[in-house]
């Protein structure tokens, strides 16, 4: 097989997993976390806050007051970012992504070595390769 056929074969997988439902989903969780300005407006006060407590942190002498307001404010922010619908949604879409590229990925391994992937007994995590 000429290595033109390999990319070709590499260019239709691509554009099957593109329309697979799970990267469709990635998709539209990226189009939300992206347009939420809620959830943006903390991603950046989350940013903001981090440098501001670096900066704290590397003075020769430390407001301890000072750092202890910067923590409180980016554990309070973390946890709404962490516990947004949106964000979540991207997470678990992103989860589900990786966990399809991994079954992709066993699965030509497979096809390569004739090695069988590690076996968890659930073959959504390796494309089911190993016939398990």
């Amino acid at each position: 097989m000429e290595n033109a056929n390999i990319f070709d074969l590499a260019a239709a997988l691509g554009k099957a997993l593109k329309e697979d439902e799970k990267l469709i989903r990635l998709e539209a969780a990226k189009n939300a976390y992206q347009s939420d300005k809620e959830l943006q407006k903390c991603m950046v006060e989350y940013e903001v806050q981090q440098k501001a407590l670096q900066g704290e942190i590397t003075k020769p002498e430390r407001d301890t007051v000072f750092i202890d307001i910067i923590q409180k404010r980016i554990d309070e922010l973390y946890k709404l970012i962490m516990e947004h619908p949106v964000f979540m949604e991207l997470n678990e879409a992103q989860a589900d992504v990786n966990e399809l590229m991994n079954a992709v990925n066993n699965t030509i391994t497979f096809h390569i070595t004739g090695e069988k992937p590690s076996c968890t007994h659930d073959c959504s995590t390796c494309g089911g390769a190993c016939g398990h």
